[in-house]
This record gives C-alpha cells, sequence and structure tokens, in this order.
C-alpha cells in the first residue's frame, strides 16, 4: 500500500504537467495610462467569463510589458489592477491565433467621485503593492458552509497543513486579524476555525510591523507574516453563526454552536463546544502568558531592549493541565464555551475575552524503553493508567487609550483560575542480564489540585515631537499560585534484595505562592539622520515559597517525614541595564548592543516554617550580554536577516528545591540548591524571497546554539535499578542545522508544489552514574506538497515527510541506532451532483528501528459524505467514517541521553457520526451602523 500511494504520489506532478501542453496561446501586451505613461508592476490577471474565477494572473516588467503563455484556448476576461487607477478590463478570444498582441492597455486615473462605483463593480480577484497580497475572496470558490480555512486552502501561495496552521509565501502567519481587532486572543486557528467562509470579503497577506515598532516609530526591522480577515458589509450588519450536532457509534456525541456580531466599531462572539471525540480545539500556547514572555499581548510585554539576557520569569510552579485537542491520546471528554468583545476607536481600542475549558480523560498507556549504562544495559516495562479532569476559566482584558497625539496608556490583565483531580495507577518491571526480573513497582497515587494565576501590566509611551525620540515606562505584577493534595501509595519489591522490599502510604499537601513585580524603561534618541540610540533598564523581583508537608499514614493516624517535609523560599532579583545603536535607512537595519545582567538569588529552607535555624542559599551572578542584529529588506520582496546572543537563564524553582519526590519509587528527582544560571549562545541567519508574479517562495535559514553552564539531569542507576535523577551544570552541549524551503505554482491557481529539507545536528553531555556520556544525534528531514485546485469540483492537497535520526552514545556505542519515520497526508474534496460533497483524509504514519526491531506502519483514512439542505443551502447533513481500518495508535519513539523508549497509548479509534449542521446567514436586526444597538 505505501509503494503503491508514494508511486501515486510522485506521478501526479507529471499528470499535472502533461495537462499544461497541447492547443495553447501567448498573450501579451503593454500597459499605460490614458497619456501613454508605462505602469510598472500592475497586477494583471485572466478570468473565465461565466463565473468570474481567476485562471492566471502575473506582474508587468519594468517596461509595463507583459507576456503570458502556455494558456488554454477559450474565451477569457483580461484584467487590470493599479493602486490610483480605474481597473481595466477587456474580453480576450484567441480564435487560431498563436500569439495574440492586445497592445496598450490604458487605464484612467481614479476620480473621487468615481471610487465608490469602481469598489462595488470593478473589483479585481487579486491585487499585489509591494509585499501585500490581496485577494477577493468572492473570486475563489468553497462549498457553501465552508470555514474560513477551507477558503484559505484555495488561495495561491497559502497552504493548511493538518492541524490548521497556515503559511503563506513560504512563511508562517503568526497572527491572524478580523477587520484588523484581535479574535479570542493570539491563536490564529480560534478565526479560521470557527468564522464560515462565506462572511469574508477580503484576504490581505501582509509583513506587518512589531508592536515595539508600531509604538515607537522607529523601524527595528524585523517583520511578522500577518493575515487580515476583512468582513462583508453584509456581515457587519447582522448576526451569523453555525450550529452543530452529531451522533455516532460507540455512544459517541458532538455539538459545536458559534456566533457572530460586528460593525466597523464593535465584534462581538460566543463560541460552545462539547463533545466526547477528543477534539478540545483548545491550543497549548494560550496559558504561556502567564509564564512571563506575555506572547498573548503580541509584543505589549513591557520588557524594552533587545532580546538577549532578557528575563522570562522561570518555571511555571502551578499544576499544568492537560490540554487534549484533535488527534490526542486517549478517550477525553470535552466542553467549552467563551465569549470575546472588541471596542475600537480611533483614541480607545478595547478587547476582552472569556474562555472555559474542561477535559475528562482516560489514558491507557504500555511503555517500554532500554537504558544503557557503561558496559551493558537494562530494560524496563510497564503499564499505566490515568483518569484525570481538568478545568479551566481564562478571562482577558486588554485596554488601550491614546491620550492625545503623543502619550498612550495600555492596561491588560490575562488570569487563568484552573482545577482538577487525577488519579494514577501502574505496574513497572525491570530486568537486566537476560531478562532476569531485577524489581516491580505498583503504584496507586490520586490528587486534587487547585491553581490561580493573573498577569498585570500598565504600559506608558509618550512620543516627542521631534521624529522618532520617545519614552516608555511599564509596570507589571503578575501572581500564580496553587495548592495540591496528594496521595501516594507503592509497593516495590527488589528480588535480588529483600530487604530493600517497600510499602509507601503517604499524604503530600504542597501550597506554593508565587509574586512577581516588574518594571522597564526605555528611551530612544535620534541622532545624525539614520541612527538611533535606545537605553533601556529592566528590573524584576520574584518571591516564592513553597510549603509542601508529607506524612506517612499508620493506621488511623498520619506522621510527619521528615525526609521529605519541606519549607522553602526564594526571592529572585534580576536587573538589566543596556544600550543599543541603530541604523536604519532604505530597509536595512543594522544594531549592536551590549547590557549588563545581575541575577540576585536569596534562598532558605528547612523541615517547617516555625525553624529558626534554617539553611539560606545567597548568591549573585553577573553577565555582560552582546547582542548583533541584522534586518535587511531588499527589493522584489527579499528579506535577510541575522543576529546573535547571549541569553541567561536561571535554575528554575523545580530545580533549586532541595526536595526528594518519590512519587516514582523506581524514578526518583532530586533538587539542586547549588545551579548556577544557564547561557547561551545563539546566532541565526535566514534568506526569505517571495516573487509576487510567480508566486514562487524560497526561505533559507541556518542557526547555531551553544551553551555554558547547561542544567542537565545527571542519572544514578544502583544494583536495583533503580534511578535518581539530579540537575547540574555543564558545558559543551550545542544545536546547529539548516532548513530549506522552496516553492512554486506548476499552473497558477490549478497546482502548486513545494519541497523543503533540512539537517539538524545536536550533541547532549549528562552523566551517567558519575561517567561523561556524549549523546549525538544527526537529524535529517526532506519534505515534498502538492496541491491541485483544478476547480470548485475537485481538489486534492497531498504532502508527504521523511526523517531520519541517527543517535550515537559514547558511553555504550553498542547501541548505536537509526530511526526511520515517514509521514503522508492526503486530503481530497470532491462536488457531485444535487449538492453532495465528498471528502477523504488519509494520513499514512510509519516507524522504523532496526536497532530494536521496531516497524509499524499506521494508515487512518476518515471518510465524509454531506448534502446542502434547506432554503439558502442553510443545512448540512453529513455521515462521517472516522479510522475506517481501525488503526489509529498512539505510537511514540524516543532516543536521548542514555535510553531508547517506545511509548504506546490506547486511543479513540473507528467510529461512525451522523451530524447536522445548520448556517445561520445574514439575521437581520435593528442595528445602526456604528454599534449594536
Amino acid at each position: 500500500m505505501k509503494k503503491i500511494l508514494l508511486l501515486l504520489w510522485l506521478c501526479l506532478p507529471m499528470l499535472a504537467a502533461h495537462a499544461q501542453t497541447g492547443g495553447r496561446f501567448t498573450l501579451k501586451g503593454t500597459v499605460t495610462d490614458t497619456s501613454g505613461t508605462i505602469l510598472p508592476e500592475a497586477t494583471i490577471m485572466l478570468l473565465l467569463p461565466k463565473d468570474s474565477s481567476l485562471v492566471n494572473f502575473g506582474r508587468t516588467a519594468k517596461d509595463g510589458s507583459f507576456e503570458m503563455k502556455n494558456l488554454k484556448r477559450t474565451t477569457y476576461i483580461f484584467k487590470v489592477s493599479y493602486v490610483g487607477y480605474v481597473p481595466y478590463q477587456e474580453i480576450v478570444d484567441p480564435k487560431n491565433q498563436e500569439v495574440v498582441d492586445i497592445g496598450k492597455a490604458k487605464m484612467k486615473v481614479l476620480q473621487k467621485e468615481l471610487y465608490e462605483v469602481v469598489i462595488k463593480t470593478a473589483r479585481a480577484p487579486l491585487s499585489i503593492r509591494g509585499d501585500t497580497v490581496e485577494f477577493d475572496a468572492k473570486a475563489f470558490k468553497v462549498p457553501p458552509g465552508s470555514s474560513v480555512e477551507d477558503l484559505l486552502r484555495k488561495l495561491p501561495g497559502v497552504q493548511v497543513d493538518g492541524d490548521g496552521n497556515i503559511r503563506a509565501q513560504g512563511e508562517e502567519i503568526k497572527r491572524v486579524t478580523v477587520d484588523g481587532k484581535r479574535f479570542f486572543g493570539d491563536d490564529p486557528k480560534m478565526a479560521t476555525k470557527n468564522l464560515p467562509a462565506e462572511a469574508i470579503n477580503k484576504v490581505q497577506v501582509f509583513n506587518g510591523k512589531t508592536e515595539q515598532a508600531k509604538a515607537t516609530g522607529v523601524d527595528d526591522g524585523k517583520r511578522e507574516k500577518t493575515m487580515n480577515l476583512e468582513l462583508k458589509d453584509s456581515h457587519k450588519k447582522g448576526g451569523f453563526g453555525k450550529a452543530v450536532a452529531g451522533v455516532g457509534t460507540d455512544s459517541r456525541l458532538e455539538g459545536k454552536v458559534s456566533y457572530n456580531r460586528f460593525d466597523e466599531k464593535q465584534q462581538f462572539a460566543v463560541l460552545g463546544f462539547g463533545n466526547n471525540t477528543n477534539q478540545s480545539g483548545i491550543a497549548r500556547n494560550d496559558y504561556q502568558d502567564f509564564k512571563g514572555s506575555q506572547s498573548f499581548n503580541w509584543g505589549d510585554d513591557g520588557d524594552f531592549g533587545f532580546s538577549s539576557g532578557r528575563y522570562y520569569g522561570g518555571d511555571d510552579i502551578t499544576i499544568q493541565p492537560n490540554w487534549g485537542g484533535q488527534g490526542s491520546e486517549g478517550f477525553t471528554k470535552n466542553w467549552a464555551g467563551g465569549a470575546n468583545y472588541n471596542f475600537d476607536t480611533k483614541k480607545t481600542k478595547l478587547s476582552t475575552s472569556y474562555f472555559y475549558n474542561s477535559t475528562r480523560s482516560v489514558t491507557d498507556v504500555e511503555t517500554s524503553s532500554e537504558n544503557f549504562l557503561t558496559n551493558d544495559s537494562y530494560i524496563t516495562a510497564g503499564k499505566n493508567k490515568t483518569l484525570g479532569f481538568t478545568g479551566n476559566h481564562r478571562p482577558a482584558f486588554r485596554f488601550e487609550h491614546n491620550i492625545d497625539s503623543l502619550n498612550t496608556l495600555i492596561l491588560i490583565s490575562n488570569s487563568r483560575i484552573n482545577g482538577g483531580d487525577n488519579d494514577y495507577s501502574s505496574e513497572t518491571r525491570s530486568y537486566r542480564n537476560e531478562n532476569m526480573l531485577t524489581n516491580r513497582s505498583d503504584v496507586k497515587n490520586l490528587s486534587d489540585y487547585n491553581s490561580f494565576a493573573m498577569a498585570n501590566l500598565l504600559l506608558y509611551r509618550h512620543k516627542f515631537k521631534k521624529k522618532g525620540r520617545n519614552f516608555a515606562a511599564s509596570v507589571g505584577y503578575n501572581i500564580n499560585n496553587s495548592d495540591e493534595d496528594r496521595r501516594q501509595n507503592s509497593v516495590n519489591l527488589f528480588l535480588q534484595d529483600s530487604t530493600k522490599n517497600s510499602v509507601i502510604n503517604q499524604l503530600q499537601q504542597t501550597e506554593s505562592t508565587r509574586g512577581n513585580f516588574k518594571g522597564s524603561l526605555s528611551y530612544v534618541e535620534p541622532f545624525a539622520k539614520k541612527f538611533f540610540w535606545e537605553t533601556f533598564y529592566n528590573y524584576s523581583m520574584r518571591k516564592d515559597k513553597v510549603d509542601r508537608d508529607v506524612f506517612d499514614v499508620e493506621g488511623s493516624g498520619d506522621k510527619v517525614n521528615p525526609f521529605l517535609t519541606r519549607y522553602y523560599t526564594n526571592d529572585f532579583t534580576f536587573n538589566r541595564l543596556g544600550t543599543s545603536v541603530r541604523y536604519s535607512h532604505k530597509g536595512l537595519n543594522l544594531a549592536l548592543g551590549l547590557a549588563g545582567v545581575q541575577f540576585d538569588l536569596k534562598g532558605k529552607f528547612a523541615l517547617d516554617e516555625s525553624q529558626q535555624n534554617m539553611t539560606r542559599v545567597d548568591r549573585t551572578f553577573k553577565k555582560l550580554v552582546p547582542n548583533v542584529s541584522l534586518n535587511y529588506s531588499l527589493k522584489n520582496n527579499k528579506y535577510l536577516y541575522a543576529e546573535y546572543g547571549l541569553n541567561v537563564r536561571e535554575p528554575s524553582i523545580t530545580d533549586l528545591q532541595p526536595i526528594v519526590d518519590n512519587s516514582n519509587p523506581l524514578y526518583i528527582v532530586e533538587g539542586n540548591p547549588d545551579l548556577i544560571p544557564q547561557t547561551t549562545h545563539n546566532a541565526y541567519a535566514g534568506f526569505n524571497m517571495f516573487n509576487p508574479a510567480s508566486f514562487t517562495n524560497l526561505y533559507i535559514n541556518a542557526y547555531y546554539n551553544y551553551n555554558e553552564d547547561q542544567i542537565v539531569y545527571n542519572r544514578t542507576i544502583n544494583a536495583d535499578l533503580v534511578t535518581t535523577t539530579k540537575p547540574m551544570n555543564i558545558s559543551g552541549g550545542n544545536n546547529y542545522g539548516t532548513y530549506i524551503g522552496f516553492g512554486f505554482p506548476l499552473k497558477k491557481t490549478k497546482a502548486t508544489f513545494g519541497v523543503n529539507t533540512g539537517i539538524n545536528f545536536s550533541n547532549n553531555l549528562t552523566y551517567i552514574n558519575n561517567i561523561k556520556n556524549e549523546t549525538s544525534t544527526d537529524g535529517y528531514n526532506f519534505g515534498a506538497r502538492l496541491d491541485l485546485t483544478p476547480s470548485d469540483v475537485f481538489t486534492l492537497y497531498t504532502n508527504a515527510n521523511w526523517n531520519i535520526s541517527e543517535t550515537k552514545y559514547s558511553i555504550n556505542t553498542n547501541q548505536n541506532q537509526k530511526i526511520l519515520n515517514a509521514n503522508y497526508n492526503a486530503d481530497m474534496n470532491v462536488k457531485m451532483p444535487k449538492e453532495i460533497y465528498f471528502n477523504g483524509r488519509l494520513n499514512y504514519r510509519t516507524y522504523k528501528n532496526d536497532q530494536f526491531g521496531f516497524n509499524q506502519q499506521v494508515p487512518i483514512l476518515t471518510l465524509s459524505v454531506y448534502k446542502l439542505i434547506l432554503k439558502n443551502k442553510k443545512g448540512e447533513i453529513r455521515l462521517t467514517a472516522n479510522d475506517v481500518f481501525k488503526r489509529n495508535l498512539g505510537i511514540s519513539q524516543n532516543a536521548n541521553q542514555n535510553y531508547y523508549s517506545e511509548r504506546r497509548v490506547a486511543t479513540l479509534s473507528r467510529y461512525f457520526m451522523l451530524s447536522f449542521t445548520y448556517n445561520m446567514r445574514g439575521m437581520s436586526a435593528s442595528v445602526k451602523r456604528s454599534g449594536f444597538y
């Protein structure tokens, strides 16, 4: 089957190329204005008269000329668009001519009195202005009821993978806005998966400036690929949405409802769903803002200055939820709902949302691993089962007010309230010397946890009258508190020495609190004409407290365990003072900077808070941090970038705690209060190119990372095969590689082909039983993609990826191994008579490791057929067969440090679902043009 699939996939480009030959003609001419002045880089298009669908496109040369070759012999609408001019169009009928020369296409200047008429009657399906590509959604046909994600797949130069991640012009889309406004925070998928395609007027793709550059007015040369979804006027005057209900075999149920109501100043959206089909719809990055990076806020983090040496707040001590997600492991029941409201005027912008989600999961896992020692190895095999529940409330608020043209105030507050429980049981067996059982452990743990986190930021910016001079100040306060009660029960048997057998019956009560106050200042002064000087200061003071009480449960009473009970406080103070000089002129941005960083770490720990004589930690670390960056926007949509920096990261509170974690009796974890900060040298460079005439894109990058005092987890394995890990500092680990991607249309609007390749070499160091082990991994990746969109009747999206990973161990070279993984995907859509549609999705994965005799193929096929019903095609009935071959296995393999592991998870497999969808379109309402009421 794999060979047939591969052969078919390789034949597709040849079939597409063959379709371009025979019975063709060439169209050429010159674009000028009515006075005869040439118009270079005008957007030219060919459309079919019957439905105005886009067939071909390009741009005129510097002398205004154009030439389109290999055109199918039929009648076309030839159309030209150019900024400031009325779009030009004429009918082209090639008849028997091999070359059709239309001569001069003369465009009229767009007068103000004609503007409204032109916009409504002469819109172009595609226009290109500099690095901005704008698509008229109406020109790209998708079935009624389709989402924005389905529409994006049809657009030239845009790809959407199976997880909903978007790439345009070869680059990843960093943000998606709706009418220029945020939509449910920072997850692009919330808009593309939940808004209907029919609501979209235009899709705009462009290189957006960073928040810092937009706020200060000083171009830092950095670009973020951005997509804006412009709504139709009809969808700004009323409400629209969708409701879905489905029932399936094996008691599978699903339901989803969304409703949206937008106008020029306001956006309102609600979303809710529930299912037991492993569909969570929640992105993993939704809670990263509580870690200090403020990723939710699109650069509004208030941490001014270059990125090197910046403080990111350390680890998140809150119990982290199991997010689940589409295709997630095990079996999950998910509920979620939320609302998003935006208000936007020239002076005030308000963005707020609330979202709740809960997941109840059942996970059955089988694991096996081979652990390599100096001269031999041992095998560990086990089974574990987890019953878990997590619920999250996540309100978010952002308020921006322009006090006047020179002063801006921003207030941001994000929160998360999390609670849940966990029931974990496992059986673990370890073998050595030809399958001789050495130890066994049976564990039963129960836990309940709650947490509260809040990130608050107040940001003030002032622009002086002198262009480029500005001042900014920020102050923030973050809270992250959690508490957990855990009951641990385990029986641990050591076959070689029964005196070490143990029974653990413990109650652990842990309370963790964190407060983090931070502030930053920035002053930018322009000098000369092209130079800017920035001075910045960053301050952060974080206070952590962990109170962990461990009791041995004996009979009816609980006795304090003095070896595991700990009270711990940690005060961390961060100071960074730096300066940088930036040269900015005609797309060239060069910056040189230097900062001094100081970490002050003060801590104390004891058995409990009441003890007078506590063990104390008082240490200070200082470091000079350089930064060099180059960003160069070349002509013709070419972009060159490079940067070197030094990142310093302090040890996490978890690693610093002098606490022994014995929740897994065969795998003991210890903290280390003697850790020092880790330093990483980071260097990367790259080149991007996008040709808007041919829609060819090229992406190349290279990177190198070197670690000093890297925090690694050394392992000690005793004779009974009990592993104890302890974090230590070690220098020498590195990682480097490169990536190249290239894409181009085989036939514009009909077939697109892309290839990518990458290599990565990594070297990781750690100690195994006090012997230094060096694990080297060489990774090689190759991928290819072919999208066929010949018409609205048939589309086919395919891609394939091959990965080779070679791992070598210095302490036991006999266990060197090679892992080969491959992934083939195909998504086909067919429109049949009487409004019936068919969709088939295939995901074929292979895993192979000859060293351990691992060879697995997993074909996942999903088929669905649906019919549009009701007036105006507002209804849809769909029958779906998920995992037709019943082969969905949660399989993973990993080679790292001194071990190789395999993991298999029982996962939701074949089921059938019958669903009904009702699309709410053009719901009338008494709505003022500038408001909801």
